[in-house]
């Protein structure tokens, strides 16, 4: 099925606390923090903020992207609609118009981490948790992938250049 991706309207935020929530609620490894009224709340402030885009299937809220400058703050789609592209194509957009990304994710999330490395991003470093709401280890991905450092110039060493000479003769 087609989608389209537009930013997201007030009205949407209870479409996508919808989409937020339900992911902390049927993941086991989730802890359960928060309630569909502080969702809804929390998505509200996202899209006034302007850092939320939404894909639509046949009318529908399926998934959404927040972004703030270059962090992606959240990437959700309904489970029902996981599969049909609407992750890809709410990350194409984020990285067309910003570059460089990055992200966090859960370790436990291995699916979120398969899906980030096949869309180029490179895991740049790993935490306990200690640092997050949840307390939960994560990790920080980044797009595009950092540039190698460059190797630094080996100096010129002084070489005696090697002729071939004849060995001398035995004067005997």
């Amino acid at each position: 099925m087609t989608h389209i991706l537009r930013p997201a309207r007030s009205t949407d935020a209870g479409k996508i606390a919808e989409i937020l929530h339900g992911f902390e609620v049927e993941t086991p490894w989730m802890p359960k923090q928060h309630t569909g009224a502080e969702a809804i709340n929390f998505c509200g402030i996202m899209i006034d903020r302007g850092w939320v885009t939404v894909a639509q299937i046949a009318g529908r809220v399926e998934g959404f992207l927040a972004r703030d400058e270059a962090e992606v703050c959240a990437l959700y789609i309904r489970d029902t609609a996981r599969g049909q592209g609407l992750g890809r194509a709410l990350l194409d957009y984020a990285k067309s118009v910003q570059s460089p990304l990055h992200l966090w994710t859960f370790q436990a999330n291995e699916g979120a981490q398969r899906f980030y490395l096949r869309e180029g991003f490179v895991e740049e470093r790993r935490t306990d948790g200690a640092g997050n709401n949840e307390q939960l280890p994560d990790m920080r991905y980044v797009w595009p992938a950092p540039e190698p450092a460059p190797k630094p110039a080996s100096k010129p060493t002084a070489t005696t250049p090697t002729t071939q000479s004849n060995p001398p003769k035995d004067s005997a």
